[in-house]
């Protein structure tokens, strides 16, 4: 099942984040840069609001949507600190470009999942219980 829930990552990247900022959720929508059987790594900005989010309170959700299936993966925001990987980011999303010439590299963030869990969700699975995955 964890293969299935990789591949579907991979397949819907988009998905929406949910973190915490005292006792207020926020949602939005984000993009997964790499999604694997060892990691999912997703870059924020400094000069958003999600940063500080994580950076207080590190307890992330993100739910993924696709043809009728939902899965929902909840861990725990590790931020990495790679010069190249943020460079790679940057040259796989271009748009970025003005940001860290505005800001210089502070201004990306990457964070990976850990100790993800996923849960599957599908209409024909509606009401049944939930099972938890660890990927």
């Amino acid at each position: 099942m964890k293969k299935e829930i990789i591949s579907f990552i991979k397949t819907n990247p988009i998905c929406c984040l949910a973190t915490v900022e005292g006792d207020t959720p926020h949602v939005r929508p984000v993009g997964v840069y790499k999604a694997d059987e060892r990691e999912i790594l997703i870059q924020v900005s400094t000069v958003k609001g999600m940063y500080r989010e994580l950076a207080e309170n590190p307890k992330v959700e993100l739910c993924f949507n696709g043809n009728g299936k939902m899965v929902r993966v909840s861990g725990m925001a590790e931020f990495v600190e790679d010069q190249a990987l943020k460079e790679e980011v940057v040259k796989a999303r271009p748009f970025l470009k003005p940001l860290v010439d505005a800001h210089g590299w502070v201004a990306i963030k990457i964070f990976r999942m850990t100790n993800p869990v996923a849960t599957v969700w599908s209409m024909a699975t509606n009401f049944e219980p939930k099972e938890f995955i660890k990927l």
